[in-house]
């Protein structure tokens, strides 16, 4: 909590670490993939701070895979509290072999469990039909 009684922005991360945390570990090892819990490393996080959230708000991490490359794929994630987003980020993260101290490419099995998790949520403030492209 900051001084104004809301939730300090260094929390914002933390909180968007635990959500990629929970895909990367734990749902990747009920899919029989144990290969993140190896190495993974975070490049860069970028963070917008839209409105802030009071402490003792509950909040809800809605997240999902922006880019895949051979090497490295983003998370974008928005944080809300109630029906508002609250923040919006993104990560950048490479797979790292850590006996080796280097970084590493995405295995097959990796891209395979992150490809289903490339759509972006609907915008509820969007009224367009998601299947209409116009």
């Amino acid at each position: 909590m900051d001084v104004y009684g809301h939730v300090n922005n260094a929390r914002f991360l933390t909180l968007y670490e635990e959500a990629r945390v929970a895909l990367m570990f734990v749902g990747a090892r009920e899919a029989g993939l144990t290969s993140f819990e190896e190495g993974i490393v975070i490049s860069r996080h970028e963070v917008d701070y839209l409105r802030p959230v009071d402490y003792g708000d509950s909040v809800r991490i809605e997240m999902w895979v922006e880019e895949i490359r051979p090497s490295r794929f983003v998370i974008a994630y928005e944080l809300y509290s109630g029906d508002a987003v609250a923040s919006r980020a993104r990560s950048v993260c490479v797979p790292f072999d850590l006996t080796a101290a280097r970084p590493r490419r995405l295995s097959t099995a990796e891209r395979a469990f992150l490809e289903p998790w490339t759509a972006a949520p609907a915008d509820p403030a969007d009224p367009r039909d998601p299947a209409d492209p116009r």
